[in-house]
């Protein structure tokens, strides 16, 4: 069959959409919360998926202190990393998934997963800190719940010695 004859397999593409616009709709639309604070740790975006981890929208976050979702224990320790991560242009944990609390806006607290890095000017100067975050409470009481059994399984099999 010549070329010219054979039928479409696709619609025509759509025209491509501006960077600005993609990037937008990237962090907007994505189910993981993406949060991005500037030097001072105010929250400058928050996008869908924290509004569903966090429980707070977008409008009551965004100008508010990262102390929304910190719980108190661990504010000092965050800060003086946030501080320190800034200061010297790169954070402590190089990008890696970390889990940690976090409180939800019921004032509960949550199990996430976290990988946190600093976004960059062009000169090189830090703009603020990104966090990617997605709940694992459940993986955590499964993972305590295990932790439960094989501590029995360990004392039980102590006695019976």
């Amino acid at each position: 069959m010549p070329e010219s004859a054979a039928p479409a397999a696709h619609a025509p593409a759509a025209p491509a959409a501006p960077a600005a616009e993609l990037y937008r709709g990237i962090v907007e639309q994505n189910t993981e919360a993406i949060v991005f604070a500037d030097r001072e740790g105010t929250i400058r975006i928050w996008n869908r998926g924290a509004e569903a981890l966090f429980g707070w929208s977008a409008a009551e976050a965004e100008g508010q202190s990262l102390d929304l979702i910190i719980p108190p224990r661990l504010r000092a320790a965050h800060w003086a990393g946030y501080r320190r991560a800034v200061a010297q242009r790169h954070t402590q944990h190089g990008g890696q998934i970390r889990m940690t609390r976090a409180v939800h806006r019921d004032g509960g607290k949550r199990y996430v997963e976290m990988s946190f890095g600093l976004v960059l000017g062009r000169d090189g100067s830090v703009l603020g800190s990104m966090a990617l975050a997605r709940d694992a409470s459940a993986r955590r009481a499964l993972e305590d719940e295990l932790r439960a059994w094989r501590d029995a399984q360990a004392s039980g099999r102590a006695r019976s010695r």
